[in-house]
């Protein structure tokens, strides 16, 4: 059994460590994988991002721990949800967006049985108190319906999922930034395949700069020009060769993307 980790915790501090040492004490048999703590500190879209980025990489009955949780200690809800042959535990507070947009929802339960948290609940520190016991309870063998009643809606972000289209024209926004300032947009691969067009013949432009065709590695433009290109997430991106397109386009929230 699989139990991952996605959480604005950083590696400074022994946060994350402790959540290891809670999910390995109940369950030592499992398999903890770091996918980052790196997330930006309360950015809970970065978190939803990456969180779908992971998904098809990971077989079915793992379980992922996200916690990006500026509203810990509130009345906000933590969820178990479970997509495609997945399971995920995470605040409802926006996390599950692309998850919940891009699969099929088996289901989504409210998690509030307190036989499966820390006797002790901390108020700033539910990612240790409950989101990684009830992982490990689950990996136990503990069914998703004994952890609470199932949901009746989700918290999802405001945020476009795909790209608008205005007749022969794709009009996109920035979703997320990686860590090399690569601006990653809305504008996603299918939306490219438009019968008789091909992928070279779309023009693109950035906050209404010409960047020209799409192109396919970095490599087509010199060091310190910027391109467009099909990423590895299916999502198209906006580049420099060798440096950072969110210094060069951003603030990145105010960048459009037009396809045409």
């Amino acid at each position: 059994m699989i139990i991952t980790l996605t959480t604005d915790y950083g590696t400074r501090d022994a946060y994350a460590g402790v959540l290891k040492g809670v999910i390995l004490g109940l369950a030592p048999k499992v398999t903890v994988v770091d996918i980052t703590h790196d997330i930006e500190p309360h950015n809970v879209r970065h978190g939803a991002f990456v969180l779908r980025q992971i998904w098809p990489w990971y077989p079915p009955g793992t379980i992922h721990v996200a916690v990006v949780d500026p509203g810990v200690g509130t009345e906000r809800r933590i969820l178990l949800g479970q997509y495609a042959g997945q399971f995920v535990i995470a605040t409802d507070n926006g996390l599950l967006t692309f998850l919940h947009r891009d699969f099929p929802t088996e289901s989504a339960h409210v998690i509030e049985d307190r036989r499966f948290f820390s006797p002790s609940v901390s108020s700033t520190f539910h990612g240790r108190d409950i989101m990684a016991p009830v992982a490990a309870h689950l990996a136990n063998g503990a069914k998703p319906r004994e952890f609470g009643r199932l949901a009746d809606h989700l918290e999802l972000l405001p945020v476009a999922h795909r790209a608008e289209i205005h007749g022969d024209a794709l009009l996109g926004a920035v979703l997320y930034v990686d860590g090399f300032g690569t601006l990653v947009t809305n504008i996603r691969q299918e939306q490219l395949a438009a019968p008789r067009v091909h992928e070279r013949e779309w023009q693109v432009t950035v906050n209404e700069i010409p960047l020209g065709a799409l192109r396919s590695n970095y490599s087509e433009v010199s060091r310190g020009e910027a391109l467009a290109l099909l990423g590895s997430s299916g999502h198209l991106e906006i580049a420099v060769n060798q440096g950072r397109a969110v210094e060069r386009f951003g603030p990145w929230d105010s960048v459009r993307v037009e396809v045409r």
